[in-house]
C-alpha cells in the first residue's frame, strides 16, 4: 500500500468518525454506518487509530456490538427512537410547509425505526 493511499485512508477515517459524532446529535445523519466506515478505513491504514476507534470510552462497545452481534442496548434504542421522533415529528409538522417533504422525512423515521427495532437487544 502506497503512503498518499494510508494517509488518505486515515483523513477519510477521521471524517467519518467527524461525521458520526455529527450523527450522535443530528437525527437524518447516521451514527453507525460513519463509524464502520471510519473503522474500515482505521483497520487499513493504522492499527493505531483502529484499536483507538474500537477502545473509545464512548464509541468503541457502540462499534463492536453492532459489527459482533448486530445488537445495540435497550437504552440506546429508546434514546435513539426518542429523540429521533421529537426532533423529525416537530419538523415535519411545524419547520416544513411542503406536504411531500413532511411525508418523506415521517417515511425515512419509519425506515430508522424499523431498522432500528430489528437489531437485537443488549441487556
Amino acid at each position: 500500500m502506497s503512503e498518499l493511499y494510508r494517509i488518505v485512508l486515515i483523513i477519510l477515517g477521521f471524517v467519518f468518525v467527524g461525521l458520526g459524532v455529527l450523527g450522535a446529535f443530528l437525527p437524518l445523519l447516521p451514527t453507525t454506518p460513519f463509524l464502520l466506515l471510519a473503522a474500515a478505513c482505521f483497520a487499513r491504514s493504522s492499527k493505531k487509530f483502529y484499536n483507538w476507534l474500537l477502545n473509545h470510552k464512548v464509541f468503541g462497545s457502540y462499534i463492536r456490538n453492532y459489527r459482533e452481534r448486530r445488537a445495540i442496548t435497550l437504552r440506546g434504542k429508546i434514546i435513539s427512537l426518542v429523540v429521533m421522533w421529537l426532533v423529525m415529528g416537530y419538523t415535519a409538522l411545524f419547520a416544513v410547509s411542503n406536504i411531500i417533504v413532511s411525508l418523506i422525512l415521517l417515511l425515512i423515521g419509519a425506515g430508522v425505526t424499523r431498522h432500528i427495532l430489528s437489531l437485537k437487544t443488549i441487556k
